[in-house]
């Protein structure tokens, strides 16, 4: 290629760079960078994955057929391949309409287990719009990055004939100090915020475990004793004031046990 036609072939993809900045936002400029980072300081045996979900630009008339390809994923195979780190892209062009991003919708994984089916989810979401509220809007810190943040907890249950353990994960929103504020974990942004930086969601967990459902379980000093019911037959097995007749149940290992989380006396 001569002198003159990488001159051209430059020119060209400058032109390509600024055509493709029209009409989305303002504020858009050639070398800028228009992606942001997203990333997770989560406990031992935990995972994201994310959606990242894209609407049509301010002013923008068009549509996408089906809404399809508007959503790009990222760990949707947690954990294996997991990357910690998600490079999200705040522009996007779909069957020739722009668009801009909207949220990312996250799952948090906690696994309790060594089975494959031995994990819980809970939600969180990143919101992003023009304008953020000053009262909500997040800032982020000399070097670029702006963290969230979630408290997450076990809830343990039986199910089953055979009254085998399962835990689900609830997550709630908290401030930098660890208290609880309202809902699930999310974060606000406005667009212009964004670019060339990193959201991070920063998850603790509760060290105690409490059951899921009221009156099914017993705390003693040693742990949790799980109430009989009608019979071990009975699925809900609410304890109804006998304190008692406990039953036995069975570790997601397969083990056989009468207390939570010690297994035996």
């Amino acid at each position: 290629m001569n002198s003159m036609s990488h001159a051209l072939n430059h020119r060209l993809l400058i032109l390509l760079s600024a055509m493709a900045c029209m009409g989305v936002l303002t504020g858009c400029s050639i070398g800028k960078s228009e992606t942001f980072t997203f990333t997770a300081d989560l406990p031992p045996n935990f995972y994201y994955q994310a959606a990242a979900v894209y609407v049509p630009a301010k002013g923008e008339t068009c549509t996408v057929p089906g809404g399809k390809n508007t959503h790009v994923g990222y760990n949707r195979h947690w954990p294996k391949d997991y990357k910690n780190e998600s490079i999200v892209a705040l522009y996007r062009t779909v069957s020739g309409c722009p668009l801009v991003i909207s949220s990312i919708r996250l799952k948090i994984y906690g696994i309790y287990g060594e089975d494959r089916d031995d994990y819980s989810g809970s939600n969180a979401t990143v919101v992003t719009r023009e304008v953020i509220p000053p009262e909500f809007k997040k800032e982020f810190d000399p070097v670029g990055v702006s963290a969230f943040y979630g408290r997450c907890k076990w809830y343990f249950r039986t199910i089953g004939k055979t009254r085998v353990l399962r835990k689900l994960l609830i997550c709630k929103d908290t401030d930098a100090e660890g208290n609880l504020t309202l809902g699930y974990p999310w974060a606000p942004y406005a667009l212009n915020q964004l670019a060339g930086k990193t959201v991070k969601i920063k998850i603790t967990i509760d060290k105690e475990e409490v059951p899921y459902m009221k009156d099914t379980w017993v705390k003693f000093p040693n742990g949790w004793k799980r109430c009989m019911g009608k019979s071990f037959e009975d699925q809900s097995a609410f304890c109804y004031g006998n304190y008692k007749d406990f039953s036995s149940y069975i570790m997601p290992d397969g083990k056989q046990c009468t207390i939570y989380p010690g297994c035996t006396e």
